[in-house]
């Protein structure tokens, strides 16, 4: 790996990007950037050209020497690149908003990246990521992706399945869990440890430590008592003690949507009732802020705004990741890796986030035994339809598709099922041409 390095990332027009290039500044002792390629689409070219004048003056202010570049021609970007970071959105805010109003149409939760949002999300994500993946294949055959893209884990999983690319997925809620903890006792968050077992946004804590010290029941305890663990876009409602005192694992916020179901969707009504919006629309206000204050020529910093656009420790899990690999630090990171092993009641092959060792190789998961039984069987349905999702999504199979959606737990019905499948066809096609035979063929 060369010692100047040259990292590429995909979708540089993103509000997230100034958490990610504040990052590389901090850690550029020992990440010593030589090229940083801002690459976006067409339609984003606006974004694109805010964002380079922004990070030019922040590189500036650190009195670094980056040469930064912006194209909307990847291509032009990923030749002999070291690390390539996707942070993508395919259909933009537009489509998230659609993602998360339709299954609300039928009584479902409407979400980013879980049920049939987060279904319709990587339908349109899957294929865009794999022709990326092409040009790594074929330009920079010996970079590393790290994807950011959301649903993290369905992504991850399709890149592992579909192409030869050495790729981490990367999410920032096992952070935030680690950071929530070390405000809830008053420490700071580098003396917080916690073992993640699961997959991506149904990631649970096993064990937690302070020093090295087990602490799990301490901190049960005082989430039991209400203490703060959530995340700016998802509601912070109490857990109910009896369920903690259940569960006996920290669980991370995107389970209120499993297990606080009917609460949750009470919460999305009231936002759409009150004129808040789905929370697509509440992010289109954010962003309008964000590009606004990323114009003002006299800005060289990120703005403290960002954190909340949900993206709060982005910057330090991706950058300490690129750095623990350049370094070959052997550093434990909490990220989404081929299982090998570590839960052993998971197929050896799919995707699973869990703590892994980190270096130049790439990421070696930490084994974690057997799932507990009142995890697993919520955590095996939540990985089959993720399989499924991916099939779906690279052969443009409705039955795939279909089967996928039934088997959700937050749809689990075959008439609701297809109904929302073909809602999310139609209202997509534009972006899923992947299906239009089979839709043909069905008509």
């Amino acid at each position: 790996m060369n010692n100047r390095l040259k990292i590429v990332v995909i979708g540089g027009g993103s509000s997230y990007t100034p958490e990610l290039v504040e990052g590389l500044i901090k850690r550029f002792h020992e990440l010593p950037i030589a090229e940083l390629h801002l690459v976006d689409i067409e339609d984003g070219k606006h974004k694109l050209d805010i964002i380079y004048d922004l990070t030019q003056r922040m590189i500036a202010k650190a009195g670094l020497c980056i040469e930064v570049r912006k194209t909307v021609n990847r291509r032009e970007a990923l030749s002999d690149a070291d690390f390539v970071v996707t942070q993508i959105r395919v259909g933009g805010l537009k489509c998230r908003a659609n993602d998360e109003k339709l299954p609300l149409k039928h009584n479902l939760i409407g979400q980013e990246t879980n049920g049939a949002g987060g279904f319709a999300k990587a339908l349109r994500t899957i294929p865009a990521i794999l022709d990326i993946c092409k040009d790594i294949e074929e330009l920079a055959p010996n970079a590393w992706l790290i994807n950011f893209t959301n649903p993290a884990g369905i992504i991850t999983e399709a890149v592992t399945r579909y192409s030869k690319v050495k790729v981490i997925g990367l999410c920032n809620v096992p952070l935030g869990m680690i950071n929530n903890v070390a405000q809830i006792l008053e420490v700071a968050s580098s003396r917080i440890n916690i073992d993640f077992v699961g997959l991506n946004h149904m990631v649970f804590g096993k064990d937690i430590y302070l020093d090295g010290n087990k602490i799990t029941d301490l901190v049960l305890k005082r989430v039991c008592d209400g203490a703060y663990m959530s995340m700016n876009n998802i509601p912070d409602l109490n857990w109910s003690v009896d369920f903690i005192k259940a569960l006996r694992l920290l669980p991370c916020p995107y389970h209120r949507y499993y297990f606080m179901t009917d609460k949750m969707l009470d919460e999305e009504r009231k936002a759409i009732e009150d004129g808040s919006g789905v929370r697509a629309e509440q992010v289109q206000k954010i962003e309008h802020e964000l590009f606004e204050l990323y114009k003002e020529p006299m800005l060289d910093v990120k703005p403290a705004v960002l954190e909340k656009r949900g993206g709060a420790y982005y910057s330090e899990a991706a950058v300490s990741l690129i750095s623990s690999i350049h370094n070959d630090k052997k550093a434990i990171h909490a990220v989404n890796v081929r299982n090998n092993s570590a839960i052993a009641n998971l197929p050896e092959d799919v995707i699973v986030e869990v703590n892994a060792v980190i270096g130049r190789n790439g990421a070696i998961p930490i084994t974690t035994g057997q799932l507990p039984i009142h995890i697993n069987g919520l955590i095996q349905s939540i990985k089959s339809f993720e399989l499924l999702t991916v099939e779906a999504a690279v052969l443009g199979d409705y039955y795939k598709a279909l089967m996928a959606l039934t088997i959700n737990p937050l749809i689990g019905a075959i008439d609701i099922a297809k109904k929302v499948l073909d809602e999310i066809l139609q209202q997509n096609i534009s972006y899923l041409p992947q299906f239009k035979k089979e839709l043909r063929e069905k008509e």
